[in-house]
């Protein structure tokens, strides 16, 4: 189970890859300014995860006018997640969860997808400007999408 509704997010800083290099992704960077919705997913180059990062891209603005940003979580390197972000034209912000910290952190953990490995499960957080969990989701399934009407609603509260 992921981790619960009114309790403190666990902080992290995170690798992300942008066109000027790696850079750091806090959450805590967002406290007092807006919203995060954090998007965990199991791996690039996979058709669901390709789908859910297109169509979430596709509604950025819808989140923008909420007050939240959106970030997007896997265990992919930040270079492959930069290739697959630029072949699919993903204009979500990715971040390279490689050490499975974060995964950890907020118990969403898929062991052993497809028998690779352990992955991130298909997951979904909007946490508040105060650092608190106001909407946790873990799919049944890594090719089940979050309830996406159910995390703006969160954000409209």
């Amino acid at each position: 189970m992921p981790i619960a509704v009114g309790s403190k997010a666990p902080d992290f800083t995170l690798k992300s890859k942008t066109s000027t290099g790696l850079v750091d992704v806090k959450l805590s960077d967002n406290f007092g300014k807006q919203q995060t919705v954090i998007l965990f997913f199991p791996l690039a180059y996979t058709g669901v995860c390709t789908q859910e990062m297109c169509d979430q891209t596709s509604g950025l603005g819808e989140y923008e006018k909420l007050g939240a940003s959106v970030l997007a979580i896997s265990v992919d390197s930040p270079f492959a997640q930069e290739a697959w972000a630029n072949t699919n034209k993903i204009g979500i912000k990715l971040a390279s969860d490689l050490n499975k910290t974060v995964i950890k952190a907020y118990d969403v953990v898929f062991p052993m997808l497809a028998g690779v490995g352990d992955t991130a499960a298909r997951a979904a957080f909007v946490i508040g400007q105060d650092g608190v969990v106001k909407y946790a989701e873990q799919t049944a399934t890594p090719k089940d999408l979050p309830n996406f009407a159910a995390i703006k609603a969160a954000l409209a509260k």
